[in-house]
């Protein structure tokens, strides 16, 4: 391996060392998205569940490596930011997206895992102009390697958002989902058509007739070409 060849390869490796856990990247990503933003806007906002200590040890990472700083100030607790040093991962992170949602194969454990990262998705998804004037609540029934439940809360006019826990709205505002894995990840994404997947058995709804069957029209419809993105949404936070 030549001079320059060595020199690259130990960059890549020391990038790898210092930003290679599940965290880092993603803390970043946040920032460079969304703006500065506090310690518990992080918590609430990044897509999973960091601990509030892995959280506080990876933002001092990154305070070291210069990629995040805390501009002094008035605040109490001033909120963490991009230094041009982080900004300039930003066009990584968007190169890195694209190869993934062209490459990588769905997780079909990511429900089960990270549940609000896909019942976020789920909610990107939704058209708030199109949804009922009065709250409805999506009760989504997976049978995988167990048999779990999630609710997306839906209303016209304001932003979805999912629930780890029954919302335990009245009975009649209800439409009960059962669906498979593979149909939840392609709805998710918007790979998958809503009328489509309750046609062919992938997706059963029960509940209200009227709701059951204006539920398509809830959802933007996917594009005529391509795998749908959600761009730049922040994952919902959920009730839990």
């Amino acid at each position: 391996m030549g001079s320059s060849e060595l020199t690259a390869y130990c960059s890549f490796t020391k990038a790898i060392e210092h930003l290679g856990d599940r965290w880092s990247l993603l803390i970043v990503r946040e920032l460079g998205t969304f703006g500065p933003q506090g310690f518990n806007e992080l918590v609430a906002g990044l897509p999973g569940r960091v601990s509030r200590s892995v959280l506080a040890d990876r933002l001092r990472r990154l305070e070291t490596l210069g990629l995040v700083s805390r501009p002094e100030g008035s605040a109490p607790h001033p909120a963490y930011e991009l230094t041009t040093v982080g900004e300039g991962l930003m066009a990584t992170f968007g190169s890195l997206r694209a190869w993934a949602d062209t490459w990588l194969p769905e997780d079909p454990e990511m429900l089960e895992r990270d549940p609000d990262v896909v019942l976020g998705w789920l909610a990107g998804r939704v058209s708030p102009t199109r949804t009922p004037r009065r709250r409805v609540v999506l009760e989504i029934r997976l049978h995988h390697r167990f048999d779990r439940r999630y609710w997306l809360v839906l209303q016209h006019g304001t932003e979805p958002y999912g629930c780890l826990t029954d919302p335990l709205l009245e009975e009649t505002r209800y439409v009960y989902l059962e669906c498979s894995m593979p149909a939840v990840l392609a709805l998710a994404r918007g790979r998958g058509d809503w009328s489509e997947a309750l046609q062919d058995g992938s997706v059963k709804a029960f509940g209200d007739p009227t709701l059951v069957r204006r539920l398509p029209r809830w959802f933007r419809p996917v594009p005529a070409a391509g795998p749908s993105h959600t761009g730049s949404a922040r994952i919902v936070p959920l009730a839990r």
